[in-house]
C-alpha cells in the first residue's frame, strides 16, 4: 500500500494552519505536505512537526502573489530576480524543516506572450533552481496543472514537462505527477506512471470530478494504488484533495481503497 501524506493546505482547513499538524497526526498520517510555509517562521513549523512525529515531504517555491491569483512566476521573464530570491528563501526553509524536495510552479502564461520566451525563461530559472537545490542536497520538482482549473497555466502536460526537464539537464529535477491534474489533461494514468516512473519524484491524488477524496469520482484508485506498488513506486502519495464534507469524515477511503 502506498504511504499517504496529508496536504495541510487542503485538509483540516477548519482550524488554523499550525493546528493542522496535530489533526493530521491524530488522523493517522505520518507525513504532511503543503503549498507554502512562508507566512510562518520556519522554526515554528518545525516545532509542530517534531511535536507530532511528522515528516514534511514537500512544499513549493514562492509563487508570487497567491491571493491576487498568481500561480507561480517561473516562466515570467520580468520576474527572474524575484524567482531567484525565492529559491534562496525556499532552501533556507527546507534546511530547517528537513524536507528534501521542493516544487516549482511555472505560472500562468500572459495573454499574447511568446511561447519561446516563456519556455526559455522557465528553463533558465529551472537550471538556476536545480543548481542551488543540488548544493543543498535537495530535489526540484515541476508540476503540470490542468488548464480547466487554472486557465493559462503554462506547464499543463506530462510530455511537455519531460521535454523541459530534458532541456534543463539536471539530474536532481523530476516531475511531480498529480493524478487529478493528469486525468483532466491527458488520462493514460497507469501507462504514464509506469513508463515515466524514473522521472517522477512525487505523486499526488484527488478524484475527478470535484477534486474530492478518492472514491468520490471516476478514477479507479484501488487499481492505481496497487499499480504504484507493482511498478515499484516507493515515494509518498500526497493527499491534495478538497474533502467533500470534513476531512475526518472522508478518510474512510484509506481502508476501503488502499488495500
Amino acid at each position: 500500500m502506498p504511504k499517504f501524506a496529508a496536504n495541510l493546505t487542503m485538509l483540516f482547513t477548519e482550524v488554523p494552519f499550525l493546528d493542522r499538524f496535530e489533526r493530521a497526526a491524530k488522523a493517522g498520517f505520518q507525513a504532511v505536505e503543503f503549498l507554502f510555509p512562508y507566512a510562518h517562521p520556519a522554526q515554528g513549523i518545525k516545532d509542530r512537526l517534531d511535536a507530532h512525529g511528522l515528516k514534511l515531504i514537500l512544499h513549493n517555491l514562492p509563487a508570487g502573489d497567491w491571493d491576487a491569483g498568481e500561480r507561480g512566476i517561473a516562466c515570467l521573464p520580468d520576474r527572474v530576480d524575484e524567482f531567484q530570491e525565492g529559491v534562496a528563501t525556499a532552501i533556507a526553509y527546507a534546511q530547517v524543516l528537513g524536507v528534501d524536495q521542493l516544487n516549482c510552479l511555472a505560472g500562468k502564461a500572459p495573454v499574447g506572450a511568446s511561447d519561446a520566451i516563456l519556455r526559455r525563461t522557465f528553463v533558465l530559472n529551472l537550471r538556476h533552481a536545480a543548481g542551488e537545490l543540488k548544493k543543498a542536497g535537495l530535489k526540484l520538482l515541476i508540476e503540470p496543472i490542468n488548464t480547466f482549473d487554472i486557465p493559462g497555466f503554462y506547464l499543463n502536460r506530462t510530455g511537455q514537462a519531460l521535454t523541459i526537464l530534458d532541456e534543463v539537464g539536471a539530474d536532481n529535477a523530476f516531475v511531480q505527477y498529480d493524478i487529478y491534474h493528469a486525468q483532466r489533461s491527458e488520462g493514460e494514468l497507469a501507462a504514464t506512471l509506469e513508463k515515466q516512473l524514473a522521472r517522477i519524484g512525487h505523486v499526488q491524488i484527488a478524484d475527478n470530478p470535484g477534486r474530492h477524496e478518492p472514491g468520490t469520482g471516476e478514477i479507479n484508485f484501488p487499481f492505481l494504488f496497487a499499480h504504484l506498488d507493482r511498478i515499484g513506486y516507493r515515494g509518498w502519495v500526497g493527499c491534495e484533495y478538497k474533502p467533500a464534507t470534513t476531512t475526518e469524515a472522508g478518510l474512510g477511503w484509506r481502508q476501503r481503497l488502499a488495500h
